[in-house]
């Protein structure tokens, strides 16, 4: 005789264990289920009231959205700034802020996920927290995400509350401000994720050109500096004002894009400040240093106002903005409120501890503007090779808004040809690049392949990768070729030359560049025109593979 014992099951602890088998069956669908849709393409529609132009860098590679075991979609946390006109900021402490005209939203470290370097949010819960509301069909992976139209810019904004300033410099008794003003907006530009301080005398004295620390220079210097791989390089390696500057440190970074934003374009000056950090500009004052004094500077509220039309002969940095600043602020009453915030290089004892205030009514800034939108890590390339260490200096064309240009070089070693990097004069500007592995004579440039093709919105130095690695062999010449359509232009093709004693130091020995109207008969650019084109080439060092072995 056998005896079964029945135990009794309480009510509760039998609505436990469904809730838990609930759990697991749910599980086991979500995951069966990010399978097959992460085979889908995921389609999202963003309708918004609002139209901005967000100054997104065409070459930014953000990563594709992904579907995690439990069903969360998750997009690319650097995709936000596009898709939803915010500013991504990331901090060293693994948080990621988002924001979005008044909203600053920051997610903890445990809600980013990381794939393949990338990182990512879910899609739903950032969109929600920026209040939109979120469609998602899971059958078609298709999303739609439905704003209210609101601005995505605040009435008025400060870079140093989220920590994207670094400390204000003072450039003493030189004419170094358009080196503070670069290094400044480059500096801030990596904040807050990289906190470093660049070295201005390197800039200053390494330059590349026919200069002095006492004559001053201006933004393209910056850029040309940057783009040719003299720097930046660490203050800590070679300190300001010391008499002394070594000749061969090497750069902590690589430029890899500057914009420039067009002449009084507040609002674009408003977004690259807050999705990419300070903008250098410039302005007209007569002041030389902190003890200065100036009938268009109120030293009480910080404001400066100039009506005049004088030249500009000072750097500093935009790092925010107030549309509400009141006009009773300055000396003399332009003739509405609005300012921006600028950071100076003349020391803590100017200003509100270096930052001062410009009116948006001042005659001269905002008419020159750079903002350095994208900056690689040194190992993003291994070699540079370029002709054009000075820049753009002029322009070259045939007056019409097409023209191709080229530039041959010879392999050091065993590479891939990874990208190109070449100026836009004008916004609007539509490219097309072509490489020719292997270059005997000017023929050889028929023989070209496509390897990539886009439109810059707004003028400056951009760096484009190819569609795919071009192998290369050691002492190999190849031509990289670009066709280039730039509305409104008649010389759209940007050259170094020597146009004046401070560009008097350029190098017309080194180049083989050409230049066409139509892509057919090229003219050599170095005996027709004295100038050398500006088009860099980037390759990384190949993996000896067998095949290269034998």
């Amino acid at each position: 005789m056998s005896i079964v014992w029945f135990i009794p099951v309480k009510e509760k602890d039998r609505e436990v264990v469904q809730q838990k088998e609930a759990q697991e069956i749910k599980k086991e669908f979500l995951s069966s289920f990010s399978d097959y849709a992460n085979e889908i393409p995921v389609k999202i529609e963003v309708q918004d009231q609002k139209e901005e132009n967000w100054l997104i860098s065409e070459q930014e590679e953000q990563g594709e959205p992904w579907i995690s075991k439990e069903g969360v979609l998750y997009y690319p946390a650097g995709g936000f700034e596009s898709l939803l006109y915010t500013s991504v900021g990331f901090y060293p402490s693994g948080k990621l802020v988002i924001e979005r005209g008044k909203q600053q939203i920051a997610y903890e470290k445990e809600a980013i996920k990381w794939k393949e370097d990338v990182a990512y949010l879910p899609l739903q819960q950032v969109a929600e927290d920026l209040q939109y509301q979120v469609s998602w069909n899971r059958a078609t992976n298709e999303v739609v995400l439905k704003g209210q139209g609101k601005s995505s810019l605040p009435k008025s904004y400060d870079s140093r509350k989220v920590g994207r300033v670094s400390p204000v410099r003072d450039q003493g008794i030189y004419g170094t401000c358009w080196a503070f003003g670069a290094l400044g907006a480059l500096e801030s530009s990596l904040l807050p994720k990289e906190n470093l301080q660049f070295a201005t005398d390197h800039m200053s004295l390494h330059s590349g050109f026919h200069l002095t620390q006492e004559e001053g220079g201006e933004y393209n210097m910056a850029i040309a500096y940057l783009a040719s791989w003299k720097g930046p390089v660490l203050e800590a390696d070679d300190p300001y004002g010391d008499g002394y500057s070594p000749k061969y440190l090497a750069p902590v970074k690589h430029l890899e894009e500057a914009i420039l934003l067009g002449s009084k374009d507040y609002d674009a000056i408003k977004r690259a400040v807050f999705l990419y950090g300070g903008v250098e500009t410039n302005i007209f004052t007569s002041m030389k240093s902190a003890a200065s004094w100036s009938q268009y500077y109120n030293s009480e509220t910080n404001a400066y106002y100039f009506e005049g039309n004088l030249p500009p002969n000072h750097d500093v940095v935009i790092v925010g903005w107030d549309d509400q600043y009141p006009k009773e602020n300055f000396l003399k009453t332009p003739p509405g409120d609005g300012a921006f915030l600028c950071k100076n290089s003349w020391g803590t004892a100017f200003g509100e501890d270096g930052y001062f205030y410009v009116s948006y009514y001042d005659s001269i800034i905002g008419t020159t503007n750079a903002v350095y939108t994208k900056i690689g890590d040194v190992d993003n390339f291994d070699y540079i090779y370029q002709t054009d260490e000075l820049g753009w200096v002029g322009q070259l064309g045939y007056e019409k808004e097409d023209a191709w240009f080229s530039n041959v070089y010879t392999a050091k070693g065993e590479e891939n040809l990874e990208a190109v990097a070449f100026y836009a004069t004008m916004p609007n500007t539509s490219y097309e690049v072509y490489v020719v592995p292997k270059f005997y004579t000017e023929d050889s440039l028929q023989e070209r392949k496509l390897m990539a093709k886009g439109k810059f919105e707004e003028a400056g130095y951009y760096t484009v990768r190819l569609e795919e690695a071009v192998p290369l062999t050691k002492g190999q010449r190849y031509a990289v070729v670009v066709k280039i359509h730039t509305p409104n232009a008649t010389q759209p093709i940007a050259i170094e030359y020597a146009r004046d004693i401070r560009t008097s130091t350029f190098d017309l020995s080194n180049g083989e560049g050409y230049f066409s109207l139509y892509g057919i008969d090229w003219t050599r650019a170095e005996t027709e025109q004295n100038a050398n084109v500006c088009l860099k080439a980037f390759t990384t060092k190949r993996k000896e593979s067998f095949h290269d072995r034998e």
